[in-house]
This record gives C-alpha cells, structure tokens and sequence, in this order.
C-alpha cells in the first residue's frame, strides 16, 4: 500500500466520474491500515511530513476522503486508509453575497468548493466557539478567521429567550455567530 498505488487508484475512479464526484458514501471496502498523511488545521496536506506542493493532488485525495464516526479515511472501491485530520479536513476561506438583497450566500473552501449557505450546508457553532461549514458527504469545513470577522461586521443583534445572539439569514435560514455577553 504506497501513496502512488492508492493515487492511481483515486485518478481512476475520479477520470470516469469526471465533474462527478466519486460515491465513497457507497464504498465499504476492507480497512488496509493507517497512512501517514497528516490534515493540519491550517488546511495544508502531509504525506511523511512532507507537505503536498500540488493543489490539484490536494484536490484528487480530498475527492474520496469520508468520515465514519470521528475518524477519517481515503476510500477506494478495493480499500479504506486511515488518515489524520488535526481539526477539519476544509476550510471556508472566502465568501460572497449572490443577489443584491443579500439573501444567498456563496461560500467558497480553500480547495474551491463553492456552494450557497443553507440548511444542506448549514454553520455550525461548536462549543468550543468554532464555526463550521457542512461542505459535502458531512465533511467539515472551519470558517477562518478573517472570514469569521466580515460576518460578525455584517451580522445584526437578535434578542430570544436566552440573551442576544450575532446572526446573518442565507437562502432563508438564520445562523447564529454566537451568544453576546453583557
């Protein structure tokens, strides 16, 4: 099991699905063992702690990348590689208002997912205080940091039951930033 072989098995199955991408949420194959390749939370890529160079390799892996409970892998039709993902395999790194009502908005990771924040791409507020983006198949994207601060600029106080909360409203759903304290 070496990085080139589980490559050419990517680039085969992502060249017949091409624009498509592949249904690794239907694949179960057998779990061949871990490999060393390595998520950091700054959302660049290791293999051996050498980092990937070439976005659109990037870009290959990320296609069969599934998570099942709290552990993510590389998924082929044959095999299923473990890999590590320090906090989320994307990040959301830009954003853009679609209409001139401000009412869509198109968010964009940093391996050019782009898609309209909504309830099947909704911001989640994690304890920890983290913003995170559903990109697809369930795979988190963390809102980075600049993009967290044009948000809290755009966003409107909200009063509820439980104090005040920053929100923004996309394709008719409201997303909180967060609680303000008083």
């Amino acid at each position: 099991m070496s990085l080139e072989s589980i490559s050419a098995q990517i680039l085969n199955t992502a060249q017949s699905n091409e624009k498509k991408m592949p249904p690794v949420e239907l694949w179960d194959p057998p779990f061949c063992g871990d490999i060393d390749l390595v998520i950091k939370s700054d959302g660049s890529w290791f293999y051996n702690g050498t980092i990937f160079k070439r976005l659109s390799l990037v870009k290959l892996f990320a296609s069969v990348l599934k998570k099942e409970a709290e552990k993510y892998f590389l998924v082929t039709p044959v095999e299923k590689i473990g890999i590590v993902v320090e906090d989320a395999p994307f990040l959301i790194t830009q954003w853009q208002w679609l209409d001139e009502e401000k009412t869509l908005m198109q968010v964009s990771s940093n391996l050019d997912d782009s898609f309209i924040l909504s309830a099947e791409h909704p911001l989640e507020l994690r304890e920890d205080g983290g913003l995170y983006v559903t990109v697809r198949r369930n795979l988190p994207a963390k809102v980075h940091r600049n993009v967290y601060y044009q948000w809290v600029d755009l966003a409107k106080e909200e009063s509820n039951k439980n104090g005040t909360e920053l929100c923004f409203y996309s394709a008719e759903h409201r997303f909180s930033l967060g609680a303000l304290e008083h």
